[in-house]
C-alpha cells in the first residue's frame, strides 16, 4: 500500500499542469514560448473555448481565453508574496541579462538559510502573473516531524522529442535522458 494512502493523502504522481485565465491568449502564447521557452502542443478539439497548450520542463501550461478580459485585474507591482509558479535556472546571470535584454521588468531577492543561498527573480506575465526563476535546488527538501523521506530530483536534458506517429494522431513526447536525485 502507498504510503500516501496510509496517511490519507491522495495518490498522486507528479505536478501535471496550470492553467492561467488570459486577457489575449496571442499574447500570452508569445510570452511562454518567446520568454520561458514553452512549446505549443495539441489540445482536445472538443474543447469549445479559446485557448492553448504548451509544454517544457515537465509541466503543462493551459492558456485559457477570459470571456471579460477587463475583468482581469491589471497589477504594476512585483511582490514575491503574491500567487507564483517558480522555475529552476542554470545560470541566474543568463536569465536576469535576457529580462534586461527584454526590457521586462523584474525584481531581486537573495535569502539565506544555515549559510546557503537563493538566489531569486520575480516578473509578471502579460496578465500579471507572478513568475519565479530561482536557483533553489541548493536548499535540502527536509521534511518536518514524521513525514516521509522526500527525493530530490533534478531534472538533465529534458524537452520535447520530434513528433512521433501513433494511430491517426500524431503525438509530442518527452524523453528523460538523465534524472539525478539526492
Amino acid at each position: 500500500m502507498l504510503d500516501s494512502m496510509k496517511s490519507g493523502a491522495l495518490p498522486l504522481s507528479s505536478l501535471n499542469h496550470i492553467s492561467l485565465l488570459c486577457r489575449s491568449v496571442e499574447d500570452s502564447l508569445n510570452f511562454y514560448q518567446n520568454v520561458l521557452g514553452f512549446t505549443p502542443i495539441r489540445r482536445p478539439g472538443s474543447l469549445d473555448f479559446d485557448g492553448a497548450w504548451l509544454f517544457k520542463y515537465g509541466i503543462g501550461i493551459h492558456l485559457l481565453q477570459s470571456p471579460d478580459p477587463e475583468a482581469i485585474p491589471k497589477k504594476t507591482e512585483i511582490n514575491p508574496k503574491d500567487n507564483h509558479i517558480s522555475f529552476q535556472c542554470e545560470s541566474m546571470a543568463l536569465v536576469k541579462k535576457k529580462l534586461e535584454d527584454l526590457n521586462i521588468a523584474y525584481i531581486q531577492q537573495r535569502v539565506e538559510e544555515g549559510g546557503i543561498y537563493v538566489d531569486q527573480l520575480f516578473f509578471h506575465d502579460p496578465d500579471g502573473f507572478m513568475i519565479e526563476i530561482c536557483n533553489c535546488d541548493v536548499l535540502p527538501v527536509i521534511p518536518l516531524g514524521d513525514s516521509e523521506a522526500v527525493s530530490v530530483c533534478k531534472r538533465v536534458n529534458l524537452g520535447i522529442m520530434p513528433q512521433q506517429k501513433m494511430g491517426a494522431m500524431q503525438y509530442a513526447s518527452t524523453e528523460e535522458s538523465h534524472i539525478t536525485c539526492a
